[in-house]
């Protein structure tokens, strides 16, 4: 489980409900017909830019924000040159039923064993590549989407309620109700938005661009492993992965 992401939106929470308790009741806070504008609206606005499939998915993407943990690279480079040494001494055969931790390199170490050609190979984790960062990228926009309806929505909530208030201003009692709306559905919006919806597209869009890295890295290892590549040239070659202060102590 990915701690920070959980951390980050209880620490959100916790001080946006913190500063309503010392500010006063929590109840006036509750408003019905706001949360039915703002939820309600952007949902049915996000739907409409996405089909059924693609928006129930995308909550199943987004759950990776929580639950998935990226491999560090100089770990899958650890057990790639690991691979390749004994591939190299003992043929790729002896690889058979060796536990691999990242089921991407397992596949294609699978597909190695199974003698298929190198750009078969190639060609076909290139496909799982892409397909997988397509996917994501669908999640990751579509909660961009929420972050962006959200604050609009509460806007619309907000007009609402003040056009109530100004229709009204004969009625004294019906001031404060119309004037919640308008100002709560704001308030509901950039939570939404700025607590949810934003920060999860973003963790989504970290988490891609970080297994994209690591599968670009198998798929070079994959090559390397298949052509019989020297292990320590093979480290050298993967060590470019690495972020510029991690690769003197990998050399």
């Amino acid at each position: 489980m990915d701690l920070a992401t959980l951390i980050g939106i209880i620490a959100a929470f916790g001080v946006i409900i913190g500063a309503i308790i010392l500010g006063g009741s929590a109840g006036m806070f509750v408003n019905i017909p706001s949360l039915v504008i703002v939820v309600g609206g952007t949902f049915a606005v996000t739907l409409m830019q996405v089909s059924l499939k693609q928006f129930l998915g995308s909550f199943k993407v987004a759950m990776r924000a929580f639950m998935n943990k990226v491999s560090p690279p100089e770990v899958l480079i650890e057990e790639a040159v690991e691979l390749a040494d004994t591939a190299r001494k003992e043929g790729l055969l002896a690889l058979e039923g060796r536990k691999i931790s990242d089921p991407f390199l397992q596949m294609g170490i699978r597909m190695c064993i199974d003698g298929h050609a190198p750009d078969v190979i190639h060609k076909m984790l290139s496909k799982e590549i892409n397909l997988s960062l397509d996917r994501e990228k669908t999640g990751a926009k579509m909660f961009k989407s929420i972050g962006d309806a959200a604050p609009a929505m509460g806007m619309i909530g907000t007009l609402i309620g003040l056009v109530q208030m100004l229709s009204n201003m004969s009625d004294p009692k019906s001031i404060g109700p119309a004037m919640a709306v308008a100002l709560l559905t704001t308030l509901y919006g950039a939570v939404i938005a700025n607590a949810i919806a934003l920060p999860i597209a973003e963790k989504l869009n970290g988490l891609s661009a970080s297994e994209t890295l690591n599968k670009k890295l198998i798929l070079e290892s994959i090559a390397a492993i298949q052509e019989g590549t020297n292990p320590r040239i093979l480290k050298q070659m993967l060590v470019a992965y690495l972020p510029e202060e991690k690769r003197d102590s990998k050399k």
